[in-house]
C-alpha cells in the first residue's frame, strides 16, 4: 500500500506477532490528554501481564495552547514514530482517544515506519485515524480494542480478558462471538475494517486515507453521535462510494447517541440497501465487554449467529 490510498479492502494484509512474556510495550498518546493516575493504573496492569511497558516522553502532556491535545503535533507524531522504529519495542498501545490523530497522521515518516518492520497497533476511537494509516501506508493488520488508560482496559474485565487472549493466544478466539443478532441475515466472507464512524467519514478524501472498500467486511461503531449525524456519516460513505461491495457489516457499540430505537430505522433504511448481512450489537467499541477485533484479515461474518471468525488468529 502507499499513500495514494487503499483502493480495496479485500486484500489480507501481514500480521504482526504474538506477545509473549517480557516484551517491551509502548504506551503513547496519538490524541486527547491522558490522566496521570489512569495512565499509572494502565502501565500497571501491564505489568501485570508480565510485559514491560514503557510511556511515551510525551504520554502526560497537554497541548500549552489546546487543552483537548495531549501535546503539540510533532511531539505526539514523534512519540509514536520512534516508539515504532525503536528495535526494542514488541508492541505500540495507545493510551485513549479523544481527538488529535488527524492532526499528526500526516507528520509521520512512514517510510521509517514501514522499514521498522511488523508489531502490534493497539486502539480505538480517534485512534480510527490511525488504523486507516496503518492499513492504507504500511499494510499492516492492526487490532481495534480497550486503550491502556481508558475503563475499558482498567475495569472491564471481559474486555481485558479477551484483549489479553488476543495478544498472548490469538488462535484462542479465532471465533469472535456476540450477543448481536441480525439486521439482515446470512454469511459473508471479506476483509475486516472499519472503526468509529465519524472518523471515517472524516477521512474521506484525505491524502492517503482509503478511496475503496470491495471485498470489506465493515465494522463500524461511535459514541456522542445523534441519529441525524449518523445518518449525515453514513451517507457521506455512500456518496463517496465507500460502502460499494462491501460484503458485510457489523454494528458495534452506540454509546450516547440518543434511544438506539432511533438509530435502528436508519441502519435499516441505509445499510440494509446494500444486500448483505448485518448484525446488530456485535459487542465492540465504546460499550461494556469490549472485544478485541483484528483489522485488516480474512474472516467470516454470521449475521444469524452473530459471530466473526477469523481465517487465521489476529497475530502470527
Amino acid at each position: 500500500m502507499s499513500a495514494a490510498g487503499c483502493r480495496a479492502a479485500a486484500a489480507p494484509m501481514p500480521r504482526p506477532p504474538r506477545l509473549a512474556p517480557g516484551a517491551r510495550v509502548a504506551v503513547v498518546a496519538p490524541s486527547g490528554p491522558v490522566p496521570e493516575d489512569r495512565l499509572a493504573a494502565g502501565l500497571d496492569v501491564l505489568r501485570g501481564w508480565d510485559l514491560d511497558p514503557v510511556a511515551g516522553p510525551h504520554a502526560g502532556d497537554v497541548h500549552p495552547r489546546l487543552g483537548h491535545l495531549a501535546g503539540t503535533d510533532a511531539d505526539r507524531a514523534r512519540d509514536l514514530e520512534r516508539a515504532w522504529c525503536d528495535p526494542s519495542v514488541a508492541a505500540v498501545f495507545c493510551a485513549r482517544g479523544g481527538y488529535g490523530a488527524a492532526r499528526m497522521v500526516d507528520l509521520l515518516d512512514w517510510d521509517a515506519m514501514r522499514a521498522a518492520g511488523p508489531k502490534v497497533f493497539l486502539g480505538f476511537s480517534d485512534i480510527t485515524t490511525l488504523h486507516e494509516a496503518f492499513a492504507c501506508r504500511l499494510g499492516l493488520a492492526t487490532l481495534h480494542g480497550p486503550m491502556v488508560a481508558g475503563p475499558g482496559f482498567l475495569k472491564d474485565a471481559r474486555a481485558q480478558d479477551h484483549l489479553r487472549a488476543t495478544l498472548f493466544a490469538p488462535e484462542s478466539v479465532r471465533v469472535l462471538a456476540s450477543a448481536g443478532r441480525a439486521l439482515v441475515g446470512g454469511r459473508a466472507r471479506g476483509v475486516t475494517f472499519g472503526g468509529c464512524l465519524s472518523l471515517l467519514a472524516a477521512d474521506v478524501g484525505a491524502a492517503g486515507a482509503r478511496t475503496g472498500a470491495r471485498g470489506g467486511l465493515l465494522f463500524l461503531e461511535d459514541t456522542g453521535e445523534e441519529a441525524y449525524r449518523v445518518d449525515r456519516c453514513l451517507t457521506q460513505l455512500a456518496r463517496a462510494g465507500l460502502l460499494d461491495g462491501v460484503r458485510g457489516v457489523a454494528l458495534g457499540s452506540w454509546v450516547d447517541c440518543g434511544p438506539y430505537e432511533e438509530l435502528r430505522p436508519l441502519f435499516e433504511e441505509r445499510l440494509g440497501r446494500l444486500g448483505v448481512p448485518v448484525v446488530e450489537e456485535f459487542g465492540f467499541g465504546h460499550g461494556e465487554g469490549a472485544l478485541t477485533v483484528p483489522f485488516g484479515l480474512p474472516a467470516e461474518l454470521d449475521a444469524d449467529t452473530g459471530t466473526l471468525t477469523l481465517d487465521v488468529p489476529a497475530l502470527a
